[in-house]
Formats: structure tokens, C-alpha cells, sequence
């Protein structure tokens, strides 16, 4: 069974209407303690975020990241279920990131996958290769904003504290597809956190 079959057939799964990209959706995924612990590490250990690729724009990414260690319990048990939920293996998983937007911060319109034009691509790509699928869960709900906009498909999804979103970053021909073109939308109010794991094509070292 393939990837998009085996997470539709999912119990409590939704599968957007959209040929465009393959997106799922599961709420509650994440008890609201498994939440407030992963807050929790995220705060503790925080950076400024980066990018591969700002296209040159001023404030492209302003949020802040925080790479998750899976010697601890939490951690590795959320790799454990996502890889159960998508049949993705382990070793083709990157390490699991949280991300924190406090009010004002956002990422502008992007995709996960790397540009195959771009100056950086063998760097990112020739180990592993490109990046497959996203898993990506909202830990909380800000006071205001923070959505994340599907531009291409007009549909913005509204954080909801455990919410699960899965999307497959590439066509069936393995190229990126550009409807998968996303922003993290400014929070306007409180502050907002998320768990993102990203997949490869191939193991990583």
C-alpha cells in the first residue's frame, strides 16, 4: 500500500478534496500534556530559525527552531508513531524540529522541498535525496493568527493544540510539486508552536 492510500485508510484521517496535493489532516493526534512538555523542551532549547533559501527577501523566516533530541522519551515515541501512522522508516526521517512564533513572527511563502536549480541542491540532496513527505502538528492554539496557508489550493488550516497535518511534497514523477506552496501566516496575538519531521528518499547517515 502506498503512503497516500495507507494514511487515508487511517481511522480519524481526512483527506482534503484536492487533486493538487496529497494533505491529511488528524486532530488530536497529541494529547494536550504531550503538548505542554514538547512546549516546554521547545523553550529551553531555542534558536533563530534558518533557511536554505530566503530568496533574498528581508525577514523571510522569523521564527525560532529547536532541534529535538530522541534519547529523550517523548521525542522518540512521536518519531515511533509517525513512522508507524505513514510506513515511512526511521532512518529516512530527519531529526524531529519544533518551532516557536511569538506574536509578529511568520514564515513567508515556501515549499520543504529544495530547488533542483538551486546553488545548494547537492548539499542538502546528495545523500539522502529530496524531501518526501512533511508531518507537521500544531502544540497550541495562539490567541490570534498563525495559520498555514495553502496558497495554491486556497486553504488556510487554523492551529488546533494536537493537530496533525500530512503532505506529500513531490509529484509522481519525484519532482517537486509547487502546489505544495506554503506560509506559516504572522501570529497576531500569543504565541505558537509546532513539531515538524521531515522524510528523505533515501537513509540518512
Amino acid at each position: 500500500m502506498d503512503i497516500a492510500s495507507r494514511l487515508a485508510a487511517a481511522s480519524g484521517v481526512q483527506k482534503l478534496p484536492n487533486r493538487a496535493l496529497d494533505l491529511f489532516v488528524l486532530r488530536n493526534w497529541l494529547s494536550e500534556g504531550e503538548c505542554v512538555a514538547l512546549c516546554g523542551l521547545i523553550d529551553a532549547h531555542r534558536r533563530p530559525s534558518t533557511i536554505a533559501d530566503d530568496q533574498g527577501i528581508s525577514g523571510f523566516r522569523t521564527s525560532e527552531t529547536c532541534d529535538l533530541d530522541s534519547s529523550e522519551r517523548l521525542v522518540a515515541t512521536i518519531r515511533d508513531r509517525l513512522c508507524a501512522l505513514t510506513g515511512i522508516a526511521d532512518n529516512q526521517a530527519e531529526p524531529l524540529q519544533g518551532q516557536r512564533y511569538a506574536a509578529g513572527q511568520e514564515f513567508r511563502p515556501h515549499t520543504d522541498s529544495f530547488n533542483p536549480d538551486g546553488a545548494d541542491y547537492y548539499l542538502h540532496c546528495a545523500e539522502a535525496g529530496q524531501r518526501t513527505w512533511t508531518a507537521m502538528i500544531y502544540l497550541n492554539q495562539p490567541a490570534a493568527g498563525g495559520g498555514t496557508r495553502f496558497k495554491s489550493i486556497g486553504k488556510i488550516i487554523q492551529p488546533e493544540t494536537g493537530k496533525l497535518l500530512v503532505w506529500n511534497n513531490l509529484l509522481t514523477d519525484g519532482t517537486p510539486n509547487a502546489a505544495t506552496l506554503h506560509q506559516g501566516m504572522k501570529v497576531r496575538k500569543g504565541t505558537k508552536y509546532v513539531l515538524t519531521l521531515w522524510y528523505r528518499e533515501r537513509p540518512l547517515g
